[in-house]
C-alpha cells in the first residue's frame, strides 16, 4: 500500500526518509530515523518495531544488513512485512516478504533504497531512484521529495495516494524537517507546499534559533 525511500547524504551525513500511501497518516508508523545512525521505512503489514528495534541495532554499531537480520528474526510474521534500511556509512539493505504480492519490490543502491507494495507497477521504484540520483548535490529533503513525486507520476500506489510524510535528521536529536499530510486528494503536492514553508521565511528564522547540543 506504500512507496518509500530512505537515504543518507554523503556530503553532510544527514539521513532521511520519505513515504506515501493510499491510506491515511502514513507518517505515524512507517518512517523512522536517527541522526548519525540511519533511516528505516517499515511497511507492508506495518510493524513499527522493525523501525524502533532496527535503529537500536544501528546504534550498537551493526550495519544495515546485520540490523535487518536481527529484526527479521524477532518477527514471526516477517513474510507480511517490507523494510528498507540505510546505515551511517550509506550501506543499504531491505526485505520484501513473500506474502506481499507481485506488485511489490525494492531497489538498493549506495546511500539510498526504495521500496513499495501494491504498486501500479514496479517501475515506480526505478522512477523514484532515478529522480533521487538525478538531483545529486541538492539538499536531501529536496531529493526525497523529488523521489516521491516521480513515484506518484509513474503510478505510485495503485489505489491512489492519500497521505505522505518526510523526515530529515541533521546533527541534533530532533529532526531538521518533519512534515506530513495525513489525508488529502493531493498529499505529495501539499507536502511540497508545507516543506517550502518550513525551509524559508519566518519558520526557518525561528528554527535557526532553536537550542542545539
Amino acid at each position: 500500500m506504500t512507496f518509500s525511500i530512505v537515504a543518507r547524504d554523503a556530503a553532510t551525513g544527514y539521513v532521511g526518509v520519505a513515504t506515501a500511501t493510499g491510506g491515511p497518516a502514513v507518517g505515524s508508523l512507517v518512517p523512522h530515523a536517527r541522526p548519525g545512525l540511519g533511516a528505516i521505512a517499515t511497511q507492508g503489514l506495518t510493524n513499527p518495531f522493525l523501525g524502533f528495534d532496527g535503529l537500536e541495532a544501528l546504534a550498537e554499531g551493526l550495519s544495515a544488513g546485520e540490523a535487518l537480520e536481527r529484526v527479521k528474526a524477532a518477527d514471526a510474521d516477517i513474510a507480511k512485512r517490507q523494510v528498507i534500511i540505510v546505515d551511517r556509512n550509506g550501506g543499504t539493505q531491505g526485505w520484501c516478504g513473500c506474502a506481499l504480492g507481485a506488485e511489490s519490490g525494492m531497489v538498493l543502491a549506495e546511500g539510498v533504497a526504495v521500496a513499495g507494495n501494491l504498486l501500479a507497477d514496479t517501475e515506480v521504484l526505478d522512477a523514484m531512484l532515478a529522480a533521487y540520483q538525478r538531483r545529486e548535490g541538492e539538499a536531501l529533503e529536496a531529493r526525497l521529495l523529488a523521489a516521491l513525486g516521480a513515484g506518484e507520476a509513474r503510478g505510485g500506489d495503485r489505489r491512489g495516494t492519500r497521505s505522505a510524510a518526510l523526515k530529515v535528521y541533521a546533527d541534533q536529536p530532533y529532526p531538521r524537517y518533519d512534515v506530513r499530510v495525513d489525508s488529502s486528494d493531493h498529499p505529495i503536492a501539499q507536502l511540497a507546499e508545507v516543506l517550502g514553508e518550513v525551509r524559508i521565511g519566518d519558520y526557518a528564522e525561528f528554527f535557526a534559533q532553536v537550542p542545539r547540543r
